[in-house]
């Protein structure tokens, strides 16, 4: 699937492709890294790349996620599908309340399933934070997912040697 969209994207060049694959729910970062890495890229573009394309589109979804969750419910074809994601998120939420902005920024942080940049900006949006707090903790979130990935899919050594 990831490869489909990536010569999709690939008209733009690998870095283009990249980027907007980076930006798309559930691949995100975390597989967007380990396409580069699989591409052979140089680990610092994929990371700076993969980076700015999953940051990218937070401050909307912070802005219209709880707002595009709703509507989503209102349609037949989305209402099951968007109900259980919504539960699962919100099961995930005393972790987030608890420590609030540094919750938030380890949710998107540590790369498990149902994690990432777009989950959690759809739970703070349904947990009504501000977007003051929560984009700077995503975006650390992000970052910190970004060097777990990049040492995870290139190893430590290649990244060090390269300096």
């Amino acid at each position: 699937m990831v490869d489909t969209l990536f010569n999709f994207f690939s008209f733009g060049g690998t870095t283009f492709a990249l980027f907007i694959i980076s930006m798309i729910p559930i691949v995100e970062l975390r597989g967007a890294v380990i396409l580069g890495a699989a591409l052979q890229m140089d680990w610092s573009l994929v990371f700076i790349v993969c980076v700015i394309g999953n940051i990218l589109p937070i401050p909307f979804i912070l802005a219209f996620g709880k707002k595009l969750i709703h509507w989503l419910k209102t349609l037949p074809l989305f209402k099951g599908l968007t109900t259980r994601y919504e539960t699962r998120l919100l099961s995930k939420a005393h972790q987030v309340e608890k420590y609030s902005a540094i919750g938030l920024c380890l949710f998107v942080a540590i790369p498990l399933p149902g994690t990432g940049a777009w989950s959690g900006a759809i739970l703070a949006a349904l947990l009504d934070m501000r977007i003051r707090h929560a984009l700077p903790a995503i975006a650390l979130g992000v970052v910190i997912a970004g060097v777990i990935m990049t040492i995870g899919s290139y190893g430590l050594f290649s990244i060090f040697s390269s300096f």
